[in-house]
This record gives structure tokens, C-alpha cells and sequence, in this order.
């Protein structure tokens, strides 16, 4: 864990500068997944614990795998069952993307149960994180300034929030979930319509207003879709995941094996 302190502390800096970031995203299982996109050079590796398979053991190794890589790890959490992250930190996560956060006191609360007093409330343990004690000072000291904290909005009940959640200093970005927010509206999955389009506007402006770090996710990223995800005045953007590449990949191989069956969008 020696060599991870700046690596972290890097990606905070970076979300915080409002910088340019790329992040991966995994959801099935297999350390091979984390070497292969550590290799590539991304800012961090996202988890899916959300709606992904992976237990926290597996959780753990992917966290590994990544690092090895001098790539940062931020899991997404299932719930805001605060044990669930407190685990998740201990076996090495740098940080975390909570899902579904709808109010500032939420965001509070549950940032600063993964922050070390006095700013927060996580306990002290000794696990990988920590060295296994080995680098337990090191740790504690550094980690309430180099942790990176990511907060999902996704919901209308979020979006009458939104100032005073980006009034946090706890907060490092802001991930845009544009299906649950069609889902909010009662317009589930239609990406496209213009009040789900005004609403992620809406999420877009004010994190410029308050220097949040906003991100989005491409399913089948290139070069157009990257420049246009910029000017919308997204910071960061995950490239797709192991999911997406391999549903993507599978529909060109079934339109090679049989071009006369329509393909899906």
C-alpha cells in the first residue's frame, strides 16, 4: 500500500481542480478485468456493488488488482448501509461513489461515517488498508485528505436538494444517473427526452456553480461522444465497462452471424 498514497491523493486533486478524469467501471467479477483496464492507463476503477454480483471478498480482490496497477479503486455501494463502506474502506478501497444520495443532511452523515475523527466518525482498525499495521500512522494520518468521496444524483427529490448537497466540502464529485432520473420523472429509460435532458443540464450548472467535479458514463464511448460529453460540461466520464463491451461486442458478432436479424440500439 506504500506506493498508493499519491496515487490517490493525485485523483482527489484532480476531481477537485475540476480536472479531466477517466474513470473504468466493473461489474462482474475477475481480477484479470482490473489488470486489463489498469493497463490502460484510467484514473480510477469503479465497482459496481449496486448491481453488479460481486461479494466484498471479491470485492477486495478486484481492489488489489487494481491498485497493482497504481490505479485508484472507488466501489459503488449497494445501499447506505454505512458497515457495507466501512468494510469496503478497510480492505483497501480509496474512496467511494454512494448511489441514490436525495439531501445534504444524507451526504453528511454518510461521508463523514467513512472520514477518521474529528472530521468523521470511522473507527480504527487494523486490515489491508491499514498495511495489515504495517502503515496503520501512515494511513490514518492521510486519510481524511486523500479519501475521494463521489455522490449520485439521480432523482427529483435530489435535485430540490442540489445547492445545499454541493455546499459540501466532503464531497469530491457529482455522478449524473440519468436512468434513475428518467425513472423519477416517470419516463423510465427515454435518455433522450428533454426533461430528462434539462435535468442533467440542471445537475451540470450547478456544479459549475459550486467547482464540483460532474461525471456521466458512456456506454460505447469514442472520440465524438467523448468531445460532446466536454462541451455538455461534463469533468469526468467512465469509458463504458465490462458489461457494456461485451453486450456491445456480442450484438456486432450476432449481426456477423446473422446480418438479416435487426440489430438493437
Amino acid at each position: 500500500m506504500s506506493n498508493q498514497k499519491p496515487v490517490r491523493f493525485n485523483l482527489k486533486q484532480k476531481l477537485r481542480n475540476r480536472e479531466r478524469v477517466f474513470g473504468t467501471w466493473a461489474s462482474l467479477f475477475h481480477p484479470s478485468i482490473a489488470e486489463i483496464f489498469g493497463e490502460m492507463g484510467a484514473d480510477f476503477l469503479g465497482l459496481d456493488l449496486e448491481h453488479g454480483t460481486m461479494s466484498h471478498g471479491d470485492a477486495q480482490t478486484m481492489i488489489l488488482a487494481s491498485q497493482s496497477k497504481n490505479v485508484p479503486c472507488l466501489p459503488r455501494i449497494a445501499s447506505h448501509n454505512i458497515e457495507m463502506g466501512r468494510r469496503l474502506l478497510d480492505s483497501g478501497a480509496d474512496g467511494l461513489i454512494i448511489p441514490m444520495v436525495n439531501t445534504a443532511k444524507q451526504a453528511s452523515d454518510l461521508v463523514t461515517a467513512y472520514k477518521y475523527p474529528p472530521l468523521g466518525h470511522r473507527g480504527y482498525g487494523v486490515a489491508r488498508a491499514q498495511g495489515y499495521g504495517f502503515s496503520f500512522s501512515e494511513y490514518a494520518k492521510t486519510w481524511n485528505d486523500s479519501s475521494t468521496f463521489i455522490v449520485q444524483i439521480e432523482s427529483i427529490k435530489a435535485m430540490e436538494h442540489i445547492d445545499e448537497i454541493l455546499k459540501l466540502d466532503l464531497i469530491d464529485g457529482v455522478m449524473v444517473g440519468p436512468y434513475d432520473i428518467s425513472g423519477s420523472l416517470g419516463i423510465p429509460g427515454e435518455l433522450e427526452h428533454p426533461r430528462v435532458q434539462e435535468t442533467v443540464n440542471q445537475i451540470i450548472q450547478a456544479c459549475q456553480t459550486h467547482g464540483k467535479s460532474c461525471g456521466t458514463q458512456l456506454v460505447d464511448p469514442d472520440t465524438e461522444q467523448l468531445d460532446q460529453a466536454f462541451k455538455a460540461g461534463f469533468t469526468f466520464v467512465i469509458l463504458s465497462s465490462d458489461v457494456f463491451l461485451l453486450w456491445k461486442w456480442s450484438e456486432r458478432m450476432k449481426g456477423l452471424l446473422h446480418p438479416s436479424v435487426p440489430q438493437r440500439v
